[in-house]
């Protein structure tokens, strides 16, 4: 496997790209633990290195939960890492607020930290993006036991016009299996942002749309997500999980994510593409539950295109 810890779980993650180094955040949690699905409330932020995506370099931690009434106070969830024309480095993270140690009621919001390397990073407690009540859903509208407003994907607008960011939300009266959307905010200098309404309808078929990403595979531009959709035959619902692609041309226009193609089935989640020294776009994922087990581990790069039609 192209990255695995011998004594935590890893999942979900996002890379930087130097121009020299590809630089992998990685969620993880100890195996201690011993159930894989307590991992979430104890998820840190590592960070490891590579020049081939293939062979890393640990460095371990940078970071974790903040203090008690911090937007993180519980976990620190799913992000991405963009150089302003400022030349530092933002993450942009997922703090998770859970409200007790004995239910999944969380409320999620978009955290920053910032950094001069790539390698320390400091919190700036002045930043925090949430759901705007005017088009998602907010925690206790419905029995989704999350105010979804997680995994923020930012990148440059392409025409050159400030900065977009792409998030997991849910829209206004969502069902438990359906009402996932592409929540979407713009900032102009990457410090002052703007909750937009979601980018298109609310799916029938994704109750959430998990790890956002725009990209190239093929000359296609895709808006790459994981989540996993069910869908109705005679003998009721079935659900089909792991990571998809829909065709899209990016913010502003809508995107039809009921209309998403499976890109890699489970157990592979929360994909990214990246693109290697060669200019190719690559497929990486984390490996979650095989039959029985949890996996935790992080895949070798896989070609796209071999499975887009």
């Amino acid at each position: 496997m192209a990255f695995s810890l011998d004594e935590h779980w890893v999942w979900d993650f996002w890379v930087a790209d130097d121009g020299d180094v590809f630089h992998l955040f990685y969620l993880h949690a100890p195996k201690a633990l011993g159930d894989p699905e307590l991992r979430h409330r104890f998820a840190r932020i590592g960070h490891a290195t590579s020049a081939d995506l293939h062979h890393w370099t640990d460095h371990g931690e940078v970071l974790g939960p903040g203090t008690e009434g911090s937007h993180d106070q519980t976990a620190t969830w799913t992000g991405s890492v963009v150089q302003g024309n400022d030349g530092v480095w933002r993450m942009f993270y997922t703090g998770a607020s859970f409200e007790s140690d004995d239910n999944h009621r969380n409320i999620e919001t978009i955290c920053l930290a910032t950094s001069p390397d790539l390698f320390v990073w400091t919190k700036d407690a002045s930043f925090s993006l949430s759901a705007d009540a005017r088009y998602y859903e907010k925690l206790g509208e419905s029995d989704w036991p999350e105010e979804a407003w997680r995994d923020p994907w930012v990148y440059p607008d392409p025409s050159g016009h400030g900065w977009h960011m792409l998030i997991t939300a849910r829209g206004k009266s969502s069902g438990l299996r359906s009402g996932g959307v592409i929540g979407h905010a713009w900032s102009e200098d990457l410090e002052t942002w703007s909750v937009l309404p979601p980018l298109g309808p609310a799916s029938e078929t994704f109750a959430h749309l998990e790890v956002p990403q725009i990209a190239e595979i093929g000359g296609r531009s895709v808006l790459v997500f994981c989540a996993p959709r069910t869908t109705a035959d005679d003998d009721g619902a079935m659900q089909t999980s792991g990571v998809w692609a829909v065709d899209t041309p990016g913010p502003p226009a809508p995107v039809w994510v009921d209309d998403a193609e499976l890109l890699a089935p489970a157990p592979y989640y929360a994909g990214r593409i990246v693109q290697d020294r060669s200019g190719t776009a690559v497929l990486l994922a984390f490996i979650g539950s095989s039959g029985s087990s949890f996996e935790g581990t992080i895949s070798d790069p896989i070609a796209p295109e071999a499975v887009m039609r």
